[in-house]
């Protein structure tokens, strides 16, 4: 399961992370964000331990929404030591995320 990230939350659990975080920007209005978040949601459990996974609801959270740029939902972030190192904009399959957090690892 992808933990909730919030404005409050962000700089703890992204940027001072020491393992790769996956951030899933998202809306609950959006469809493609309902196709890509069980997909976080499982590429969360399988990633436990070694890289952290969450999700940013845009409607409540605009901070870093804004701050990294985020236009259109979904959009996936890969950060590692603080930076964004990959970026996934509108829905994919799910060996696209994999394959950039296995690349981090």
């Amino acid at each position: 399961m992808a933990l909730e990230i919030t404005d409050a939350s962000f700089e703890e659990l992204v940027l001072k992370s020491d393992k790769p975080v996956l951030v899933d920007f998202w809306a609950t209005w959006c469809g493609p964000c309902r196709m890509v978040g069980p997909i976080v949601d499982e590429i969360g459990k399988e990633y436990e331990g070694k890289a952290i996974v969450g999700k940013v609801d845009v409607d409540a959270n605009q901070e870093f929404a804004a701050k990294y740029g985020v236009r259109n939902i979904p959009t996936v972030l890969l950060f590692k030591n603080g930076e964004v190192i990959a970026k996934q904009v509108g829905a994919a399959p799910k060996k696209s995320y994999t394959e950039k957090l296995d690349a981090a690892l």
